[in-house]
């Protein structure tokens, strides 16, 4: 509730200045290009008279960081699986790798999240590793090695950063492979 309120408290302003520098720069120069705004605040950010153009940001794959957003309505768009490599116990499979971890505070919102099957969980020891993540849940005594798991991110650089190319899906059918940006060779 703190942070809606805020937010709203300060569009309210970022439009006052947005307006206020954009008169005071047209003295100098008209600018063609006035970029704004972020994943959450598009709609806000659309409606500035001052702004041109508008970025969506991670928010455009729906990471699990905006699934509490209520702003637009989250449709997730990027996952990435991957393969069963042990089971430790029947209540507990590990996957290779998985240590996608979103930067910012360290915390549980930071970390992938198993998403299908349903029902899997990180576990609280060891949460996703950058070499093996075991998962507990009662899917998990349906896998064999070489299931895939799927995971969804919390941001979406974190996941691509690691990756050089995406594989994009329609219906249940892979219908192309595009870089990413380190697959185009930048890596930062």
């Amino acid at each position: 509730m703190v942070v809606r309120r805020l937010k709203s408290a300060s569009m309210t302003q970022l439009a006052e200045r947005r307006g206020l520098i954009a008169r005071e720069l047209r003295q100098v120069a008209d600018l063609e290009f006035w970029n704004g705004g972020g994943s959450g605040s598009i709609e806000a950010t659309a409606a500035d008279e001052a702004v041109t153009e508008v970025a969506a940001g991670s928010g455009l794959l729906v990471p699990t960081l905006f699934d509490h957003y209520q702003s637009f309505e989250p449709h997730p768009a990027a996952f990435f699986g991957l393969p069963v490599v042990r089971r430790p116990s029947g209540g507990i499979v590990t996957v290779a790798g998985g240590g996608f971890i979103a930067s910012g505070p360290p915390g549980k919102d930071r970390a992938p999240t198993p998403w299908a099957p349903p029902g899997l969980h990180l576990t609280g020891l060891e949460g996703a590793g950058e070499v093996q993540t075991p998962l507990t849940g009662h899917p998990a005594a349906l896998l064999g090695i070489g299931d895939l798991v799927w995971f969804r991110h919390a941001k979406s650089g974190e996941l691509f950063e690691h990756t050089n190319s995406v594989r994009l899906l329609a219906g249940d059918a892979f219908v192309d492979e595009v870089p990413t940006y380190r697959g185009c060779g930048n890596s930062w």
